[in-house]
């Protein structure tokens, strides 16, 4: 889960970074800031920036949501191995 958002992290600065040519530092909180679904801090200038920053905000709402999954499903199993029923014959 913690790969996967900081896979999504450096998506983020890199594609803000280059598209946007912004400095490590504003792709970095602008990257963080639309993960965490806040929103922009800096404003987008470019057509290219703003395609980037719609793309990276629809992902960006499906991550937290899988990174939950990644951490859930061992919870999840062991619950259900908990109530499970061995069938008599």
């Amino acid at each position: 889960g913690l790969l996967l958002i900081m896979f999504s992290l450096v998506i983020g600065m890199l594609g803000y970074h280059f598209i946007e040519h912004l400095s490590w530092i504003d792709a970095l909180l602008n990257a963080s800031m639309i993960l965490s679904g806040m929103g922009l801090v800096n404003p987008v200038q470019t057509d290219a920036g703003k395609l980037f920053a719609s793309f990276y905000a629809l992902y960006s709402g499906v991550v937290p949501l899988a990174a939950a999954g990644v951490l859930a499903a061992p919870i999840f199993h062991r619950f259900l191995h908990h109530f499970h029923l061995e069938d008599e014959k």
